[in-house]
């Protein structure tokens, strides 16, 4: 799967402009926030974005920048799931997913060291997922995706149980982002 493809899906589950009352990020289009959208040189109003920036934005913002493509050359299932995470969550909250699953699935940094949690994707991350794959195999993958997806939902839940605005938002979130 490509980040074109993984782009027309992000573009596909978020639709176009949006203006939901609950949603504290405001007015979207194509999923595209108007601070997004501004902090990257639109000036515009938000209605009218184009789709060629708001698939540069995401190319960028959530797919370059967060180093995800780095995390597709060894596991692609996993960056795809980073990349839609990082959409709906933000990029570091993404990463920190993928930082907390391989560390609690090091086997007590037996198999590789324990690494920060810091949200980035760096050579220490991207070591400790080498690692991860090399000791559990193919199906190694598919073990770290459902830990990432664990993880999320209970963000998800975490959200809507401490703001119940959110609740608004969580069927779509557990239908739409999870598996």
């Amino acid at each position: 799967m490509t980040i074109d493809h993984l782009i027309d899906a992000v573009l596909d589950r978020e639709g176009g402009y949006a203006n939901h009352p609950a949603d504290r990020g405001g007015e979207t289009n194509y999923g595209i926030t108007a601070a997004v959208a501004r902090a990257n040189d639109y000036d515009g109003t938000l209605r009218d974005l184009p789709l060629a920036t708001a698939r540069a934005i995401y190319r960028r913002l959530y797919w370059l920048r967060p180093r995800f493509d780095a995390v597709a050359s060894h596991a692609p299932l996993v960056a795809a799931e980073l990349f839609d995470t990082g959409v709906n969550m933000g990029p570091p909250v993404a990463a920190a997913f993928l930082q907390r699953a391989l560390n609690a699935l090091n086997r007590g940094a037996s198999d590789y060291p324990d690494m920060p949690v810091d949200g980035r994707i760096g050579d220490t991350t991207l070591a400790g997922l080498a690692a991860f794959l090399t000791r559990r195999g193919a199906g190694g993958e598919r073990v770290l995706l459902k830990a990432i997806e664990a993880l999320q939902g209970e963000r998800y839940v975490a959200l809507a149980e401490h703001r119940p605005a959110n609740e608004a938002f969580l069927y779509g979130w557990l239908a739409n982002r999870i598996g």
